[in-house]
């Protein structure tokens, strides 16, 4: 087993010594490459873009802002999300799915959802669905694998595997003192979604925003898809969604140092749960309730250029009510959580190229459900991260060090130990060549994470002698920038190799007579992400720009030898997957196309025929168009998504739609 585990971890180091080598031919064709905007040249001033900080990172990061994705042609967040490397989305299908993010098979839990620099918690299940939120208010979407560069940051963004930060657009008054911008989408399946945005500036210190959106869909698609052997086709039913989001926003710039950021933000949604496809048997009526509100509150106060510091406060409120129409009579459960947190971040230059950041966060969690012997769990934590940061114009270091403390309390029953961690990361990018824009970059991060109260403390498969499962990612990777001559006008590329380890992975198994969350599992992840842009300028007014990103992914179960899972890959993880996309500018459409394509994977740990959930590769083009008068624009986009047509599976037994049709039209002034 030694020989068989070495031989693949080489074939993936090889696959990234190959790369790197790759690379380093393109660094030196393009070592003409620059990181600033501007370069003069003999009286001429020539654009020069700007390299983006992934490149410039020393952890892998990802971004696509408002711009990129409106030339891709996306609406929605998730699909956004599928265009990058490393991420495995789970979709339960239809409009109103849930949509969660696991990046680098650590599972949804392991990944933290910032929302305007604020961290989405979820004490119950520890996964967020990122179908809650809209693209129309998004600035930008960014994925930090590992520890960010950013020391200037929460404690609680230095306590997550990896990070999913979602920014919202702030206004724009270069022209007047308020904006406007409405969009309707509407296409397949009875979908319905309006929303408006309206922002005003009182004064020159003091502006607002308001935004709102409602979505509806009866989702009832036809599918047709295998039982083993045999074909079933029916219509998906209780697959409506009508949902509410409403946010308001306020901006004061209190002096020429301080700002304070202040949002509400408001979620109501009742949806059906399809549920699987079994049996031949597509009827569901399990219904779900939603509603979250909360309010955040965001201060900065940049004393000096050596100093400065960051506060925020925010209370979240959550509940949701799940009802179903079973044989054995109806069923009603609610659910109640509230989340307070609070952290400040204090920043510092003492030296030249030498910085130090201080974050201190306090969070408070309740849960309280109508289920029989609820305990009513509450927790405690307490987040310390000290971070320090030395750059260099050729390498830059990062290092920090987290201390967690936690403890909790129930009403009924016993409480989880108290959890007492020190967690640290470290980091570095190096330019060999100073005039060109190549970088090798290596990290590592020990970071931890605490059962979730289903986890500890959901009717009997509840356990409350959890330990929380322990990560260990390690990651080295190049990345370069630039221009390429004749052969584009711009080229970033970035291939980074992984491996990870969890320990103390938390799993139901069978007991005497029920099953019991337990730390029984180990999972040895190693792995290939791959990513590459490229523009070129056709002609006048002519553009074409290019993405690509790849994944490949061994996560094996180690947990024991003589286990007939011994080496299967985990469950929904595919071995290979990517996403890519071509958008063509022209003066009187643009058009784009996207392609997102998943290996096959199986539904469950046991690697076998049965268990195999097929490939699938999710085809669409958008088509769109922009009209500007007197300060008005017009913007007319029509999508076709799925061109395939085919119902394929991202979780077994939920079929997903097949083609479908959407059409965007939204006004700006």
């Amino acid at each position: 087993m030694g020989v068989y585990k070495e031989s693949h971890k080489m074939r993936g180091w090889l696959l990234v010594s190959f790369c790197m080598g790759a690379v380093f031919v393109l660094a030196q064709n393009g070592a003409d490459s620059v990181d600033v905007g501007l370069q003069q040249m003999k009286g001429l001033t020539v654009t020069e873009k700007v390299l983006p900080a992934a490149v410039r990172s020393g952890a892998p990061v990802q971004t696509l802002d408002k711009a990129e994705l409106e030339r891709m042609g996306v609406l929605d967040v998730s699909d956004a999300v599928r265009h990058f490397s490393g991420v495995t989305l789970k979709d339960y299908g239809g409009v109103g799915g849930l949509k969660t993010v696991s990046v680098r098979s650590l599972g949804a839990q392991h990944t933290a959802v910032l929302y305007d620099g604020v961290a989405i918690g979820d004490c119950q299940s520890g996964q967020v669905d990122i179908s809650r939120f809209s693209l129309d208010n998004v600035s930008s979407l960014t994925l930090t694998i590992g520890q960010s560069d950013n020391i200037y940051q929460t404690a609680r963004m230095s306590a997550a595997a990896s990070a999913l930060s979602i920014e919202t657009s702030r206004p724009d008054f270069e022209k007047r003192d308020f904006s406007l911008s409405a969009k309707v989408k509407t296409g397949s399946y009875g979908l319905a979604n309006p929303s408006l945005f309206y922002a005003h500036r009182f004064t020159s210190r003091l502006s607002c925003s308001l935004y709102g959106e409602y979505l509806r869909a009866d989702g009832n698609y036809h599918f047709t898809m295998m039982n083993l052997t045999k074909p079933i086709e029916g219509r998906r039913n209780n697959s409506d969604i009508g949902a509410y989001r409403a946010e308001v926003n306020l901006f004061a710039r209190l002096t020429e140092r301080q700002d304070l950021d202040v949002k509400g933000y408001l979620f109501d949604s009742r949806r059906g749960l399809p549920g699987s496809v079994v049996y031949d048997n597509p009827y569901a009526a399990e219904r779900l309730y939603d509603r979250n509100y909360f309010g955040q509150l965001r201060y900065e106060n940049r004393f000096s250029e050596k100093w400065k510091l960051k506060a925020s406060g925010k209370f979240n409120y959550s509940w949701n009510k799940d009802t179903d129409k079973k044989a054995a009579g109806p069923t009603e459960d609610r659910f109640r959580q509230t989340e307070t947190y609070l952290t400040a971040t204090l920043w510092a230059m003492p030296v030249k190229n030498l910085s130090f950041s201080l974050a201190q966060d306090f969070v408070y969690n309740d849960l309280a459900t109508t289920l029989e012997e609820c305990q009513y769990p509450e927790r405690y934590t307490s987040l310390t991260a000290f971070s320090a940061q030395y750059r260099h114009p050729l390498f830059q270091v990062t290092a920090s060090l987290l201390n967690t403390f936690i403890t909790e309390r129930v009403a009924l029953g016993r409480a989880a130990d108290d959890r007492k961690r020190l967690s640290p990361a470290v980091s570095l990018t190096w330019r060999p060549v100073k005039k060109a824009s190549w970088r090798l970059r290596a990290s590592y991060k020990d970071i931890f994470r605490v059962p979730t109260f289903n986890d500890l403390y959901y009717l009997l498969i509840g356990n409350s002698r959890l330990r929380p499962e322990k990560t260990r990612q390690w990651n080295v990777g190049t990345t370069w920038a630039g221009r390429m001559g004749r052969v584009a006008d711009y080229v970033s590329l970035s291939v980074d190799g992984y491996y990870n380890e969890v320990d103390d992975k938390i799993v139901a198994v069978p007991t005497m007579f029920v099953w019991k969350m337990s730390n029984v599992g180990k999972v040895e992840t190693y792995g290939v992400d791959a990513n590459l842009a490229a523009e070129w300028t056709l002609a006048k007014a002519w553009n074409l720009g290019m993405t690509a990103a790849y994944s490949f992914m061994q996560a094996e179960d180690v947990t024991k030898r003589s286990s007939k899972l011994w080496r299967h890959q985990i469950a929904y993880t595919p071995k290979h997957s990517g996403a890519g996309g071509l958008v063509l500018e022209t003066p009187w459409v643009n058009a784009a196309y996207n392609v997102a394509w998943s290996g096959e994977r199986y539904r469950l740990p046991q690697n076998k025929e049965s268990n195999l959930i097929d490939a699938y590769a999710d085809h669409s083009v958008s088509l769109y168009r922009v009209f500007r008068f007197k300060g008005h624009k017009l913007r007319l986009q029509v999508d076709a998504a799925n061109l395939g047509g085919k119902n394929y599976e991202v979780v077994r037994y939920y079929p997903m739609p097949g083609r479908n049709f959407k059409i965007a039209i939204t006004y700006s002034l």
